[in-house]
């Protein structure tokens, strides 16, 4: 059975504003960082967290990587 992780969805509507776009200006370095994680190879990651079937959902791996790298 395949790993379930809470969601996970960069272009989700907001109350305020509706979009992450709104927020950051074009050209960001938040939206560099994410493209280039959308390239990595995670593939570890997945398989670690495959494995594992206690507790809550993990937040989605890709997401967890932009945010160590953009913080």
């Amino acid at each position: 059975m395949p790993k379930v992780y809470r969601e996970y969805e960069p272009d989700q509507d907001f109350l305020l504003p509706r979009s992450l776009k709104e927020w950051l200006p074009e050209g960001h370095l938040a939206y560099f960082l994410s493209e280039v994680v959308d390239e990595m190879d995670l593939s570890e990651i997945f398989a670690y967290y495959e494995k594992e079937e206690r507790g809550q959902p993990p937040y989605h791996p890709r997401m967890m990587v932009k945010v160590l790298l953009y913080w």
